[in-house]
């Protein structure tokens, strides 16, 4: 590509601003790789910075169990629309962030609630987002079963959110969850979102969501569907 070129496309970028054309994506990512998050609307890709992207998906979390939420004029609308009611058909993902795992954290022990300091501070700021909500795959002391054998549950870095019983309604709260994790997953370290048999990555880059592998595709408690969870990185060797 000629430095001519490149500067008319980069000059196209400016005045186009946050909304991203799905014709002038490279390589299946967002326009030249220079949104670190984006949202499928009804109207196409649109990028993100990582503040707008937690901005909106707070936002949206906050209106939904009726709070007050902080001003979102700078965000498209038709962001905050589709991540506030999700696909109009079926329920699934919206919003993804570029992965980016820090590499430099130290190794923590369980607290005393059955978590590592950097989960319970997850935990803690979830609860003021979104509340009371029903969570498990800890315990005051560890658990010691009930997950797969190398499971993060059993170091106390995971922690699960349920949105039972499995419906439409749910999933699309769900995701809400799942969105605001994504988000927030350089700030709180955060490793794995697995939620609706997809899954996001801390340790990938190009970001997205990707098809999630139970290893009994009959439980919908394996496959999460009933379920969000996140996990947050190890430190020391992660």
């Amino acid at each position: 590509m000629t430095s001519a070129v490149l500067l008319a496309l980069l000059a196209s970028v400016v005045f186009l601003g946050p909304r991203l054309v799905d014709g002038l994506q490279a390589g299946g990512g967002s326009l030249l790789g220079l949104a670190e998050c984006t949202v499928e609307t009804s109207e196409g890709e649109v990028g993100l910075n990582r503040d707008e992207a937690q901005l909106a998906t707070t936002a949206v979390a906050l209106l939904a169990r009726g709070m007050d939420a902080p001003d979102t004029s700078t965000i498209d609308e038709a962001v905050l629309q589709r991540l506030a009611e999700g696909p109009p058909e079926d329920a699934g993902p919206s919003l993804s962030c570029r992965g980016s795992a820090a590499s430099d954290l130290p190794e923590q022990q369980l607290t005393a609630t059955g978590l590592t300091p950097r989960a319970e501070q997850l935990r803690v700021a979830m609860m003021e987002v979104f509340g009371d909500q029903s969570l498990g795959g800890f315990a005051p002391g560890g658990v010691g079963q009930g997950h797969g054998a190398d499971s993060t549950h059993y170091d106390g870095r995971a922690i699960d959110v349920f949105f039972r019983p499995v419906t439409e309604e749910n999933r699309r709260e769900g995701w809400i969850l799942a969105h605001w994790l994504v988000a927030h997953a350089e700030e709180f370290d955060i490793q794995y979102v697995i939620f609706d048999d997809r899954f996001w990555s801390a340790h990938l880059a190009r970001g997205g969501w990707h098809d999630y592998d139970a290893p009994d595709p009959s439980n919908e408690i394996l496959r999460h569907l009933d379920h969000v969870h996140v996990d947050v990185l190890r430190g020391g060797t992660d």
